[in-house]
């Protein structure tokens, strides 16, 4: 999340392009880079994924809303409002970076639609990380392409491979994101590191420990909402 929200913000990807061309011009033109301190960011799904999220934007000097489907507490030692969905209209004026960590339920399919982008200010920052159909895909497309959002970066999609021989030529969405220079994408490798599996293995062996001694089991899933 840190990574696409920089290298969106920042303008990051076009430059290295450029300069692995030889083209200084744009380090002489007016900076298209934003600032991120004492901006706002909403984190929308204020889990686990979310809560590391927000501990590091105020490592950046940001100020932490969070949206959070059960809030048993307004604040805490690291957003400033905890809210529920219903919410979610109020504070999108204020965001200037939203950050979805949501998992995608018949309740967040489409959460994100024309009316909540435009919602957003001028010139605010997207990053996806749960699933792509969060947001609507037509609705963003439009939002970068026409300037109402800086940037996105989206590591969710709409189109996957069906199989191992489409993963050479298959477009991740049907709008054409990879003609705007304004979005990072990356191939749904958001958790994905060298460390991963090694830390999948802790965390499973502290869930067999709990339940071969009787204690409450870690990160239970609700069938009934989905996650």
């Amino acid at each position: 999340v840190l990574a696409l929200l920089l290298a969106a913000a920042k303008h990051i990807v076009p430059l290295d392009q450029a300069l692995r061309r030889g083209d200084w011009r744009p380090r002489y033109r007016p900076s298209q880079a934003l600032l991120l301190r004492n901006k706002t960011a909403l984190i929308v799904g204020y889990g686990a994924i979310g809560r590391e999220v927000a501990g590091m934007c105020r490592q950046l000097g940001m100020k932490v809303l969070a949206i959070k489907r059960t809030v048993e507490d307004p604040a805490d030692d690291l957003a400033e409002e905890i809210q529920p969905a219903s919410a979610l209209n109020r504070l999108l004026p204020r965001t200037h970076a939203l950050l979805i960590t949501l998992p995608h339920t018949p309740e967040t399919d489409g959460l994100i639609g024309e009316r909540e982008l435009k919602l957003l200010p001028q010139g605010a920052v997207l990053v996806n990380v749960g699933r792509g159909p969060i947001v609507d895909e037509e609705a963003l497309f439009l939002a970068l392409r026409d300037g109402h959002l800086h940037s996105a970066g989206l590591d969710v999609w709409y189109n996957y491979p069906a199989d191992e021989e489409s993963r050479a030529e298959t477009f991740p969405a049907n709008q054409p994101f990879h003609e705007l220079d304004n979005v990072v994408l990356s191939p749904h490798r958001g958790g994905a590191t060298m460390e991963s599996n090694v830390l999948r293995m802790q965390h499973l062996a502290t869930l067999l420990n709990a339940a071969a001694g009787g204690e409450p089991l870690p990160n239970k899933v609700d069938i009934t909402a989905g996650y």
